[in-house]
């Protein structure tokens, strides 16, 4: 068993031995609370001081029971606080702590479910962006590696409502379920999609015909990495210009040239005006490469005609300077850049 769970649990029962030991002194020889709880406390302890009062038989009988189980308790306590102590698992208990309050601290973040190979990449993206996410994980191997990589991490199992309530899935702008196993991703994304209907979801594939049962379960999004894999490798062949300048828009180690999504919220000016008279491009650089409407419809290479509304999201390629301008211009920080950015395109 876990040596803090047990520490608590010889705590309690010592904190219960007092009670009743100072009842029972209070019941047996009608003393006064404080002197019934000093008497209690002389006895646990095993210091050898005299009595309050002088004891009755019953008294005496009370005393010697509460001698042998108080001895007991004591030593297994101090056992117990001797091995968190030896072990360092109480530097550890203090590190859970904090980790602990700062995920409840965390808003509009991401839940990452499973580290695997995945899940690794996934949050190294996260990691450079930089959105705020946390990891969980129940492999005792998983978690060392977390700690080593100083990854943000709850130890549960994401199934469970207990777990994603505390990795803060009621604040959460998206979770992304990325475990081996497809059966525990329809579980994972049904779980999350309970507790919070409104929840971005992004789950993996990975036998045929499990991306139906995930959107069955409430994913709002199904990626398979082998076949986005064996699609990109046979681009490679194809089309080798192609991939590589998607991998220069898209990889975050080129800074020279980034593809984004820019989020337009309720507030911004360019509501209602179309990309001619906006001046985007000419304002920022950046070129307009397609726009997500409201409703879904995407809208590829749009003309200066396309009218600009709330809600819509910019699909943009510039270098990241001119990004930021446009981000600044749109209204400030947007949806796009924890919600939908690298998730809707």
């Amino acid at each position: 068993m876990n040596p803090v769970k047990d520490l608590k649990i010889s705590l309690f029962i010592l904190f219960v031995l007092v009670t009743l030991g100072t009842a029972g002194y209070m019941i047996i020889e009608g003393w006064g609370f404080l002197d019934a709880l000093y008497m209690t406390v002389i006895t646990l302890a095993t210091v050898g001081f005299n009595e309050v009062h002088r004891l009755s038989d019953a008294g005496r009988v009370f005393t010697i029971v509460m001698i042998v189980v108080g001895v007991s308790v004591l030593g297994y306590t101090v056992g117990k606080l001797a091995q968190i102590m030896f072990e360092g698992q109480f530097q550890r208990f203090l590190g859970r702590k904090k980790v602990e309050k700062s995920i409840e601290e965390l808003r509009d973040h991401y839940i990452v479910c499973g580290y695997g190979r995945i899940g690794a990449l996934i949050c190294r993206e996260f990691s450079a962006k930089p959105v705020p996410f946390v990891v969980v994980e129940s492999n005792p191997a998983v978690l060392e590696k977390l700690e080593e990589d100083s990854v943000l991490f709850l130890r549960g199992n994401a199934t469970e409502d207990e777990t994603l309530l505390k990795a803060g899935i009621k604040r959460a702008k998206g979770l992304v379920s990325v475990v081996t196993s497809d059966t525990e991703n329809v579980y994972i994304t049904l779980t999350a999609r309970g507790l919070n209907p409104d929840l971005y979801i992004l789950a993996r594939s990975g036998e045929p015909g499990s991306d139906i049962k995930l959107k069955r379960a409430g994913a709002t999004k199904v990626v398979s990495p082998y076949q986005i894999g064996g699609t990109r490798m046979a681009q490679a062949i194809l089309r080798p210009n192609v991939v590589d300048f998607i991998e220069i828009a898209t990889g975050r180690e080129h800074l020279d040239l980034q593809m984004e999504e820019i989020f337009i919220p309720g507030h911004s000016p360019f509501i209602g005006q179309n990309l001619k008279d906006a001046g985007l491009r000419r304002d920022t650089g950046v070129i307009i490469v397609g726009i997500k409407k409201a409703d879904g419809k995407m809208v590829f290479n749009p003309g200066g005609t396309s009218n600009l509304h709330a809600k819509d999201t910019l699909i943009v390629l510039g270098q990241p300077s001119e990004i930021t301008k446009l981000e600044n211009l749109m209204g400030g920080n947007s949806p796009a850049a924890g919600t939908n950015k690298g998730l809707n395109a």
